[in-house]
């Protein structure tokens, strides 16, 4: 592997990790510098501290990444054409929303309940933090498409098959999320953006179909939340937030 994405997942895995002293921090700043008031920032660091830590993380593995470009231009493959890119990223959408609908019918065959804690929590803090939008919907695929396929994947596929080397990042990918009892849900989805990659060598394709996926599912659960969770509870699970 090369040290950059070596780079890339030790500040990844340094984010994931930064909220034990990230939030602290915060806290005492907000209310010895800033003077704010203890009952406010106890709400508030949390989320302050979710924007920061992402924020900076997408910058440095973004730095990152171009300076490893650079340097390994010559390894590029080809490819897809733009224009097939686009529609590659536009079907992904779908694919991911059926693989994600295949997935959960096979989990309540086997008795696990559809439904998502992990998501409710999340449209639960961007109804009363707006903010929080932007990193479940925007940074945090970014992260996690650039860490679990073009890094873990890419890796992987130069010395196993396309199914041994998706299927172990896809895994990879859904023990990430920390919900194990829909292993297999986040798993297919996972599967479904190494296909796009693997399909295209262009990350912007599964980056642009889990932003958009993300995207679709905030705007649904915010528009009309409980009926959506009548229709998760009789049928079928939607989700995918931070996936």
């Amino acid at each position: 592997m090369k040290k950059e994405y070596v780079y890339i997942l030790i500040t990844y895995i340094a984010m994931q990790l930064s909220a034990y002293v990230g939030q602290p921090i915060v806290y005492i700043i907000g209310v010895k510098g800033f003077h704010t008031s203890e009952s406010y920032m106890k709400m508030m660091t949390p989320v302050y501290w979710i924007v920061i830590s992402f924020i900076s993380a997408l910058i440095i593995v973004l730095l990152i990444l171009r300076k490893s470009e650079r340097k390994y231009q010559l390894e590029r493959s080809t490819p897809l054409s733009v224009g097939k890119s686009i529609t590659w990223a536009i079907g992904g959408i779908f694919l991911a929303f059926i693989a994600q609908a295949l997935a959960s019918i096979i989990e309540q065959m086997i008795g696990i309940k559809p439904g998502s804690e992990n998501t409710q929590r999340i449209v639960s803090l961007i109804e009363t933090f707006p903010i929080v939008v932007v990193v479940s919907s925007i940074i945090g695929p970014i992260l996690e498409e650039i860490v679990f396929r073009k890094i873990i994947f890419g890796t992987l596929h130069k010395y196993l098959s396309f199914f041994s080397s998706a299927l172990i990042s896809s895994i990879i990918f859904g023990l990430a999320h920390m919900e194990f009892v829909h292993l297999l849900l986040y798993s297919a989805m996972g599967f479904t953006f190494a296909f796009l990659y693997k399909k295209t060598n262009r990350i912007l394709v599964p980056i642009s179909a889990h932003v958009i996926m993300n995207t679709i599912v905030v705007i649904a659960q915010l528009l009309n939340r409980e009926e959506i969770q009548k229709i998760i509870e009789k049928q079928s699970f939607i989700g995918g937030l931070f996936s």
